[in-house]
């Protein structure tokens, strides 16, 4: 009998909390709105009219780039998605844009009372959203977030018809941006009084290690009467309450925008990159005992502080901020912000020793900033990269006026409670920085940017005054005087001169070359005022093709026509490789204690020249067949002060390494297949070594995926590397071959490349040439559980296998 009550009790209980989890469920309904769009590549008449028949149209997932799809007639000047018609053309890699459509039928039910509204991250580019015939209006900027109040338009009788036209048209951007919905997209029902779109800003006011001040400052939307109870609640990472507090609202409110509660933790976990701890802010609106709005924030907490005496302290301790710029792309899928595109961009950026990246020249996905969060990255989180003075025909400048305040406003929102964003700013390279018009922009920008966050600092990046003849650096100090920390681009020699004009200036490399990393980072560790160096590149983007490329005696241009279509200039290759730079870098930022380099032959009688954003035509590998007894170039860079160089264990010679010589020893060889070793010394004695090893011929293919287990959506990614073995199992670094694919189960080929600047091809084919012995394939699971199998051949080598499980 006791068990018999025991287990009515148990029922019972669980049964109220099945029904409390679905009414909490129904309070709000928040969901991506991704999946079973049509779409159509071209204009047409009256694409928004509910009648149109679109039957014939192709049916896609969200999120989707057209520019990086095949185009449909290949020839000599068409290749892939590359195209010598492209307007773009070098800048944007020679693919297309144009004006496309997209359509999604759905039905709405219990949405009597409700507020419906729909959310994009982003459109590239100016977009125009219809409900039901209904224009609710058109947004520009292709990187900011927007949504529109689909209510008034719904009727539940019958299917809804949501159209959205896409105009990237025009020469409007400097790199590869991509086209179309290329974030994601959320429809949010809502009851009739609710928390508007970013209405809940999270700020930790005061941070220690005993304890930690959190203010919550809640707006609520209310149209009816009856009193309103806010309560919040802070979870940790398990989901227990470390503390809750509530306040009452009064009622008849439209808007408040004053329900400001503070709460307090004890022993608080600090974010930091090191332990990127999130807390749970969960915000309830309850009217006369009735939960109506259910709000929830991922949060960290942490303190900043910024100043020419300290540097910048990051709870409390000089943090270094060794940082990249990093435009949106994401390689092989282009544009397009899946969630483990955008979260693998950071773990492979962690893994190589970057703890801050600036997203140049514009804000990234909501999907990047979370992965950032959560893997414990710091952001400098840019708006513009230009104002009302041009850059391009097409560009931002010919919607600025009308639209900077609303898009300026839209990623501070968005972006506030993401502890990893830590400095706001305005522009990059702003051509009219200097002058009377730009300065009055820069303090209105400022100025609206503290009205929605006062807790981070604004910075620009300036750069010198190429674009602007007859102008002096010192013109720069009114630009610098508006901002908290001041942006510099490749000024790197202007820090000690500055400072000694302006001592309270704070200062940071906000671009900065890949060859002067050493000059940089010196200066960095040197001096508190300079708080950090973000590289051009952190990664390898598509478009300003070349700029990052080498050749022999000279160049006519920083940019190189067809078939180039990469920048090149990254310390990571667009597959996500080390390159030769990144090594170099390992031992800048005292990462590893030695690298070794091996310069390709430059034929006699002639030198080899990079751009500035270029660097030598280094190798990781020691395969130079042919060169037999020909004197080749070898680097070692260590922080040791002597090196010793051997082949074959026979002694080359002994050098020496120092900050005199960045890091630098340099030996010439006679080059002999066999084992190159280099061994560092200190007080004489050897205390380490590495190694390049001659492979043999290419004999087996191996495929790495970064994850075997993986979720069944659409928004998880299986990374699989592609690599040609020699018979010892050994990578070949100068291995060029076509491999074919073969995919099986419940995925699909979502993108396949290599790192080659060069190679255009599809991006979408199963094949692919090797590229320095590899490539990648990017898997995506087609949203049901169970088996997917690769399979790679190659003519001559033993095929490889992988198998990955959707769960």
């Amino acid at each position: 009998m006791k068990s018999k009550l025991a287990h009515s009790v148990t029922t019972i209980i669980f049964l109220l909390l099945l029904l409390s989890t679905s009414y909490a469920q129904e309070v709000r309904s928040h969901k991506l709105f991704d999946d079973n769009w049509k779409f159509y590549k071209g204009d047409i008449d009256n694409g928004e009219r509910e009648t149109l028949n679109d039957n014939n149209w192709r049916v896609l997932d969200l999120p989707h780039d057209w520019s990086i799809e095949d185009l449909p007639e290949q020839s000599d000047s068409t290749v892939g998605p590359f195209s010598k018609a492209s307007v773009g053309a070098t800048s944007t890699g020679y693919v297309v844009g144009g004006t496309a459509w997209y359509r999604k039928h759905f039905k709405t039910s219990n949405t009597a009372n409700k507020k419906v509204s729909i959310y994009f991250d982003g459109v590239y580019m100016n977009s125009d959203v219809w409900i039901n015939g209904h224009h609710l209006g058109n947004h520009p900027y292709g990187y900011t977030s927007f949504s529109y109040d689909l209510t008034p338009y719904l009727d539940l009788n019958k299917e809804s018809v949501l159209a959205v036209r896409v105009r990237n048209e025009g020469k409007n951007s400097r790199w590869y941006s991509g086209s179309g919905i290329y974030r994601h997209v959320w429809l949010t029902t809502t009851n009739s009084t609710f928390i508007p779109q970013w209405g809940v800003v999270i700020t930790t006011p005061t941070v220690s290690a005993n304890s930690a001040a959190i203010q919550i400052k809640t707006s609520v939307t209310n149209n009816q009467a009856g009193s309103l109870l806010l309560k919040t609640n802070i979870q940790d990472a398990s989901g227990k309450t470390v503390a809750t507090v509530q306040k009452n609202i009064a009622s008849n409110n439209a808007t408040d925008n004053l329900n400001i509660q503070t709460l307090q933790i004890n022993t608080p976990h600090l974010w930091s990159p090191n332990h990127a701890y999130l807390y749970n802010c969960v915000t309830e609106v309850w009217r006369n005992g009735v939960l109506v709005d259910q709000v929830k924030n991922k949060f960290g907490v942490r303190s900043i502080e910024f100043s020419a005496t300290k540097g910048f302290l990051l709870n409390g301790e000089r943090t270094l901020l060794r940082g990249g710029c990093v435009h949106h792309d994401n390689g092989p899928l282009g544009s397009a912000a899946i969630d483990r595109a955008e979260e693998r961009k950071i773990e492979i950026l962690k893994a190589n020793g970057y703890n801050a990246i600036r997203t140049s020249h514009n804000p990234p996905s909501q999907q990047l900033l979370d992965a950032c969060d959560r893997l414990g990255m710091l952001v400098l989180d840019e708006a513009f990269d230009q104002w009302q003075k041009p850059k391009n025909p097409q560009d931002y400048h010919l919607y600025f006026n009308e639209w900077w305040q609303q898009d300026l406003s839209s990623m501070v929102k968005r972006d506030r409670n993401h502890p990893s964003v830590i400095i706001w700013s305005i522009g990059n390279e702003i051509q009219e920085r200097a002058d009377s018009s730009g300065l009055a922009i820069a303090r209105k920008m400022r100025d609206e940017v503290y009205s929605l966050d006062s807790t981070r600092p604004i910075t620009q990046a300036v750069c010198h005054f190429w674009d602007n003849p007859g102008y002096k650096w010192d013109t720069t100090a009114a630009t610098f005087a508006l901002l908290d920390v001041g942006g510099y681009n490749y000024q790197w020699q202007q820090y000690e001169p500055d400072h000694k004009k302006f001592p309270e200036r704070i200062m940071m490399g906000t671009e900065s070359f890949p060859k002067e990393a050493f000059d940089n980072w010196q200066l960095v560790e040197k001096h508190p005022y300079v708080i950090g160096d973000f590289v051009w590149t952190a990664m390898d983007y598509m478009g300003e093709t070349a700029i990052g490329h080498a050749e022999i005696d000279s160049f006519k241009s920083f940019l190189k026509p067809w078939p180039w279509f990469n920048a090149y200039c990254g310390d990571i290759d667009l597959i996500g490789t080390k390159k030769p730079q990144s090594l170099y870098r390992d031992v800048v930022w005292r990462r590893q204690k030695m690298a070794m380099l091996v310069h390709a032959p430059v034929p006699e009688g002639h030198k080899e020249v990079t751009t500035p954003w270029g660097w030598p035509d280094e190798y990781n590998s020691w395969n130079f067949e042919g060169q037999q007894g020909k004197p080749i170039q070898v680097n070692v860079y260590t922080r040791y002060p002597v090196v010793r160089l051997t082949l074959n264990n026979k002694i080359i010679g002994e050098q020496t390494a120092s900050d005199q010589t960045r890091l630098t020893a340099t030996f010439t060889v006679n080059y002999q297949p066999g084992v190159l070793k280099a061994y560092g010394l200190k007080n004489g004695k050897v205390v380490d070594s590495i190694e390049l090893q001659t492979t043999g011929a290419p004999k087996q293919i191996r495929l790495k995926a970064d994850r075997k287990p993986i979720q069944a959506n659409r928004n998880d990614l299986s990374y699989v590397t592609v690599e040609i073995m020699d018979a010892q199992g050994r990578v070949i670094p100068d291995a060029v071959l076509p491999v074919k694919f073969t995919i099986d189960g419940n995925g699909e080929i979502a993108g396949a490349g290599n790192g080659n600047p060069t190679d255009m091809a599809s991006f979408q084919k199963p094949e692919r040439k090797t590229f320095r012995g590899r490539c990648l394939i990017i898997v995506r699971p087609k949203g049901k559980g169970g088996k997917i199998t690769l399979k790679a051949e190659a003519e001559n080598l033993l095929p490889a296998e992988a198998v990955i499980i959707t769960k």
